[in-house]
């Protein structure tokens, strides 16, 4: 009994009861016409069955049964079969798509990160996928991020995966939900700016709780979380609801002057622009789609608030470039030395090889050792 079980056949295709009523009729010589009189079903109805659009009912059934002779149970045995069948094959096909997006998530690296659990069996790796997204299904992943994956598949240049890109911001989503936050005010995040500004010389042990803090009573969660392979972005900023934003960030870059300069990037699309954009500060420079203006004013924001641009200008037209020179002009400004030499970096004044030694490269905990 157990081997009949094991080598059980299971077909890969499904039999529509309709193409069997077409062959019975046809061997009867019957028309369609003629079976619509003898049962009382209206001609368009047949043709829906005979195509396979329209169920054979248990009424249907047995009006078949008195007109062609075919005992009822048969045409249902038939209808269930088929439906039984045509499901299972579904599955399969959906099962198949969904593996095949699965492919996309950088699992290997979600495991490493502790994001979710690792499991052999592929269909038990995508419901733990899922659940880490929330959604019930592959399908559903979509809905909640459209933008992302219109906006990355839009570029021919990018080798960022939107599936890869969504699960970074997922996990800064569940991250900020953890983090309680006062109901957003715009002068109180204003002040936490200039309060956070002079933190930029700290290590980071020291600046990111002041920063989270600082951040988090004027109603904007700053979540850290690590890169993913395929993502290519150092910064994040959407509302989770009107009353709370999130500010996350990557440290895809390591130096502190692109850290802070992210930060503030992304600060200043909290105080400048709406609600419901979603902002990513890409590392291939690419805007997808995304409003230009605004990543240009969030960039001067940036600049303007590490640098006053006044007094950075006053420095360039000084002709002053050693790195004496940077540093006593840092802690004349209040702001740690890396970030001026990445301004001066940016804004071409200063060749990229230059006084890098003046930076400070950050490491994730779980880097440590490596």
């Amino acid at each position: 009994m157990g081997e009949s079980i094991k080598n059980q056949y299971e077909p890969n295709y499904a039999i529509q009861p309709g193409e069997v009523l077409n062959d019975e009729l046809n061997m009867r010589d019957m028309s369609q016409q003629e079976l619509s009189k003898r049962t009382g079903l209206s001609a368009k109805h047949i043709v829906s069955i005979i195509k396979g659009k329209s169920p054979i009912t248990p009424e249907t059934a047995i009006k078949l049964e008195r007109a062609i002779g075919m005992p009822a149970n048969y045409w249902l045995n038939l209808e269930s079969n088929y439906q039984e069948i045509k499901a299972r094959l579904d599955e399969e096909e959906q099962l198949e798509s969904d593996l095949n997006w699965l492919k996309r998530i950088p699992v290997n690296e979600m495991v490493k990160l502790d994001w979710i659990k690792r499991y052999k069996d592929k269909k038990e790796q995508l419901k733990e996928v899922l659940q880490f997204f929330g959604i019930a299904s592959v399908e559903q992943w979509g809905d909640m991020w459209p933008r992302l994956s219109v906006a990355y598949r839009q570029s021919n240049q990018s080798k960022a995966l939107p599936e890869a890109v969504s699960a970074w911001l997922r996990k800064g989503e569940l991250d900020a939900a953890s983090i309680h936050c006062a109901s957003y005010n715009k002068q109180n995040f204003r002040r936490a700016l200039d309060k956070i500004r002079a933190l930029t010389d700290m290590p980071p042990d020291e600046f990111v709780p002041k920063m989270q803090a600082l951040c988090s009573e004027a109603g904007v969660a700053v979540v850290f979380v690590p890169s993913l392979p395929k993502t290519g972005v150092s910064g994040a900023t959407r509302w989770i609801h009107s009353n709370k934003a999130v500010i996350q960030l990557s440290l895809r870059y390591r130096s502190n002057d692109h850290l802070w300069f992210t930060f503030f990037h992304e600060a200043g699309h909290i105080l400048l622009h709406g609600k419901k954009d979603l902002f990513i500060e890409r590392t291939d420079k690419s805007s997808n789609g995304l409003d230009e203006g605004k990543e240009a004013e969030a960039n001067h924001f940036a600049q303007n608030e590490l640098v006053p641009s006044k007094a950075m200008e006053k420095f360039i037209r000084s002709g002053a470039r050693t790195k004496a020179d940077i540093c006593s002009f840092a802690e004349e400004v209040g702001i740690a030395p890396g970030i001026v030499v990445g301004q001066l970096q940016f804004r071409g004044v200063l060749d990229f090889k230059f006084c890098n030694d003046l930076k400070r490269y950050y490491k994730w905990e779980h880097e440590q050792s490596s």
